[in-house]
């Protein structure tokens, strides 16, 4: 089976995404939630729904699908599964159960692939410790692939992006970056061959981030995905009501992204972050262009962000380092002020 998925579809993974200048004011003008049970609805942004059942048990809800952004069907169907399932960890939550969503082209690309991409999605639900138990297709021009994904959390246990607070530390658990290599294997550009570790992050679950976090205890967290770091930082800044500063030198990144990003080879969803952010972020003047387009690049099942306490930051790193995390890094902490983001070399 010879087939190489980025080449039928315009766009790639999570930068397949509406980018947040169009989605936000959308989301504005929904009806706002009554039900005193939606611990977690859609009104800051976050990674997934949080609907309480008892006491003791509130189910996590998400749902989350895009085109290929690898070229192998198996590869796709892991990468798109382990990204769904990280709203569910980023949450603190443990994953229950979960359901295909599935769009296929089945004039132009044999039923084997769409077998080979539901067959990655199973295994890494697997891995995950769930099954897919069902799901839904539809005829489309282009694959696409995800999962809805049900989980469970204590209802006062909920790690929202609404939690941060002044004084916390900031650490991230995958290195950024993922977009622009993505994009770069897309045009045949990857002179550096880094799509290889680009495809073992994105196949890495948050479990082993979450794990940590949950057995630290922390403030809030979110993970970095289409919206990118600062995307998804400024979530958590809106959403919490204080400032974010964040150290470039300090945020982990893909050698080869900074070559192919000065050799202009971005995402289009990476572009879309960078012109949303201008009004959210102050840059130093150190922090060029190219550094500022790493920082919003369009990431595909990124890393956790986490804010953490400044007095458990040092634990929670450890946590992260024994459990195999991808990376453990201290990027920023939380000062009082407006909603905004001050990135610094």
């Amino acid at each position: 089976m010879s087939v190489r998925l980025t080449q039928v579809a315009k766009r790639a993974g999570c930068a397949a995404k509406q980018p947040p200048g169009y989605l936000l004011p959308l989301l504005g003008r929904l009806p706002k939630v009554t039900d005193t049970n939606v611990l977690v609805g859609s009104a800051t942004a976050d990674d997934a729904a949080v609907y309480r059942l008892s006491d003791d048990v509130a189910l996590v809800l998400t749902t989350d699908f895009f085109t290929p952004i690898v070229d192998d069907p198996y590869t796709f169907g892991t990468v798109a599964a382990a990204n769904a399932l990280s709203d569910v960890y980023a949450m603190g939550g443990r994953p229950l159960t979960a359901l295909n969503i599935v769009g296929f082209p089945d004039e132009s690309l044999d039923a084997e692939v769409l077998a080979e991409i539901l067959r990655g999605g199973a295994e890494k639900a697997n891995e995950a410790g769930i099954d897919i138990v069902g799901g839904h297709t539809i005829k489309s021009e282009e694959p696409i692939y995800g999962l809805s994904v049900t989980g469970t959390v204590h209802p006062e246990r909920i790690v929202s992006n609404a939690g941060a607070r002044p004084g916390d530390v900031l650490v991230l658990t995958k290195p950024l970056g993922i977009g622009i290599v993505s994009t770069a294997s897309k045009q045949d550009k990857d002179t550096k061959r880094a799509m290889k570790e680009a495809i073992s992050l994105m196949a890495t679950l948050n479990r082993a981030a979450c794990e940590a976090m949950v057995e630290v205890g922390v403030r809030a967290a979110t993970d970095v995905t289409g919206f990118g770091l600062l995307g998804h930082l400024r979530n958590v800044v809106a959403a919490s009501g204080c400032t974010a500063h964040v150290k470039l030198s300090d945020v982990p990144v893909i050698g080869a992204a900074w070559k192919y990003v000065k050799d202009g080879v971005v995402p289009g969803g990476t572009h879309a972050n960078w012109r949303f952010l201008g009004e959210w972020v102050d840059y130093a003047a150190k922090v060029d262009k190219n550094a500022q387009l790493v920082l919003c690049d369009a990431q595909t099942s990124g890393g956790l962000l986490i804010s953490v306490t400044e007095k458990k930051a040092a634990q929670l790193v450890r946590a992260l380092i024994d459990r195999g995390a991808p990376c453990a890094a201290v990027v920023g902490h939380l000062t009082e002020g407006p909603a905004r983001i001050r990135v610094t070399a």
